[in-house]
């Protein structure tokens, strides 16, 4: 939690819950938020759970749940358990509860892993067995909960690290999400050719939730080698919005000149949760093509 005063971090949180700004302008506030960390940044984010964009909510949620604070339980349940939310952000609600880790909110994980709404049953399945991973300290390495990327990953590493065996509990329908995930995640920090090419063979499974995981986790990565995967991933009107905009948000992440092209061209998607994600890309892009030192810098701009 960084000190900042009350005052700036409203200032902060006007930018946030201000829908006349422009997208870009209200997700580094956001980021700016999370980073601040504390109850006032979490009121601020709370209020913003009224706001008409589906992209910007489902942030809301992935960043409650990145700072790891007990305080913003509440609000991610209220969250959760409202069937008037979208499942996308229904379902990153229950994936930052897993993340907080508290293992006294098993019983309400429990109460949502047969959701009707496939996206947030999935979740709540893979944020369920996280917990009764942490739970159970005399067998687990605590230390694979540690993200080579700084992030609360859905599940940790699997300890294995042969590329073909990664690989083959990746795509195996018949084991749980969590243990597919856990492969996904090592191969993410194995960060080779061969691992890349595995990863992108993620997008062939049947679940929308393990394709928008694959995406986001090539993002994390910032690697150049899974750009035609993501652009492909992109280009695919029939794929689920929640998969087409984590590819979106991937190729910002990237920033390449191809991935920049490519996004421009999806600026007026019918869909709002994709071109809205290409506008966000885009400022990424930007960030990471400039000498900017932060790309949360809501917080200089408003006190400055």
């Amino acid at each position: 939690m960084v000190n900042v005063s009350d005052d700036a971090v409203k200032g902060v949180g006007k930018v946030l819950n201000d829908p006349n700004r422009p997208m870009k302008e209200r997700f580094r506030a956001l980021f700016a938020l999370r980073n601040i960390g504390g109850q006032t940044a979490i009121n601020c984010i709370n209020e913003c759970f009224t706001d008409e964009s589906v992209l910007l909510k489902h942030e809301l949620a992935y960043c409650l749940g990145q700072m790891q604070d007990k305080n913003a339980i509440p609000v991610l349940i209220n969250i959760l358990e409202d069937k008037n939310q979208d499942p996308i952000v229904r379902h990153e609600a229950g994936e930052a509860l897993g993340a907080i880790g508290d293992t006294d909110l098993q019983s309400l994980l429990e109460k949502y892993q047969n959701d009707p709404a496939v996206e947030v049953a999935e979740t709540c399945q893979i944020a369920l067995q996280r917990l009764k991973w942490l739970k159970d300290e005399s067998i687990n390495d605590k230390s694979l909960s540690k993200s080579l990327y700084n992030s609360i990953d859905p599940a940790p590493p699997s300890k294995e690290v042969d590329i073909e065996e990664l690989t083959k509990t990746l795509l195996d329908e018949n084991k749980s999400l969590f243990e597919r995930y856990r492969a996904m995640f090592s191969l993410r920090n194995l960060q080779t050719t061969e691992s890349i090419h595995a990863l992108a063979k993620g997008f062939q499974a049947s679940s929308a939730l393990f394709r928008h995981e694959v995406a986001f986790v090539f993002g994390q990565m910032q690697d150049e080698r899974s750009v035609p995967a993501l652009i492909q991933t992109l280009e695919d009107k029939d794929e689920h919005e929640m998969v087409r905009h984590e590819a979106a948000e991937a190729l910002g992440s990237i920033g390449t000149e191809d991935c920049t092209k490519v996004l421009k061209m999806y600026l007026e998607d019918p869909r709002p949760v994709v071109r809205e994600s290409c506008e966000v890309a885009l400022d990424m892009s930007e960030y990471e093509n400039s000498p900017e030192f932060q790309y949360a810098n809501t917080l200089l701009t408003v006190t400055s």
